[in-house]
């Protein structure tokens, strides 16, 4: 088993960062059974997202493609096994067999395990743990020279938070949606929808399940604005320009997340 496939980065504050799918590593043994290259892997993984966590100390970064586990999935659909799972895609050129399925689904195991221990102490010591959940998404799927998908259903930045309690921490999640549009992004203001594209995968589910209302975990899912989905490059200031945009949000989230605290949750800052 890689004793890398992901990282935790301890640190100050009850704000975790994670990027479940900015990896793109896969097991030597798996490497020879794929069906797509390493630019059609690339296309539906999300590239950079593990910058974006630098915004702040605690933060989870996972360095395992998606195409050999997928952590924001039920442990049972983790592993793509046909091209329904993964967006039509052929993905094997032979179908591993279930023992190297199995060691798959050991990282699987190990990082739930991992990560319900790193959020558990963020809880322990401030009383409540807020995750962004930080992912992107294509919308030039008909190519790379097609028109772009609809804006009105594809917007900049799609908050998913399906899998919180939004009657407690409804201020926090307005506050970073307006943060996000209020920011002065390159070539006009950002859109920012809930829920439209996205609601939140397992991952935050899971949060929401294991820790309840002491956790607030909102998936931030950023359209491929910052790069060319095809290609895989990106713009430097587009990408910063996003980077200091979570940032600019940090300020309302922990006061809004520690009003919460303080009012429902007993615990005084």
């Amino acid at each position: 088993m890689p004793i890398d496939s992901y990282n935790f980065y301890s640190g100050e504050g009850p704000v975790v960062a994670v990027s479940l799918h900015s990896g793109h590593d896969v097991r030597s043994e798996l490497a020879p059974l794929f069906n797509l290259s390493d630019s059609e892997r690339l296309r539906e993984e999300d590239p950079y997202t593990d910058i974006f966590t630098a915004i702040v100390p605690a933060r989870i970064v996972v360095r395992q493609s998606r195409f050999e586990v997928d952590l924001n999935r039920e442990r049972s659909l983790a592993v793509y096994r046909t091209p329904e799972d993964a967006w039509g895609l052929n993905v094997w050129k032979e179908k591993p067999d279930e023992e190297l399925v199995e060691r798959s689904l050991a990282i699987y195991d190990r990082f739930y395990a991992d990560a319900k221990v790193f959020l558990s102490s963020v809880i322990c010591k401030y009383g409540y743990v807020v995750v962004y959940d930080i992912h992107s998404y294509n919308h030039m799927r008909e190519g790379p020279y097609a028109k772009p998908a609809n804006p009105a259903a594809n917007p900049d930045v799609n908050l998913g938070t399906a899998n919180l309690n939004r009657d407690l921490w409804g201020h926090v999640v307005d506050g970073l949606s307006k943060d996000l549009r209020t920011y002065h992004y390159p070539g006009g203001p950002l859109t920012v929808g809930e829920n439209i594209r996205f609601r939140g995968g397992h991952y935050s589910h899971w949060i929401q399940q294991e820790f309840g209302d002491r956790s607030c975990a909102i998936a931030v899912e950023f359209k491929k604005i910052f790069m060319n989905e095809w290609t895989h490059d990106h713009d430097p200031v587009k990408l910063n320009a996003l980077y200091n945009a979570l940032i600019c949000t940090l300020p309302g989230v922990l006061i809004h997340s520690n009003e919460v605290a303080e009012m429902h949750m007993g615990v005084l800052r």
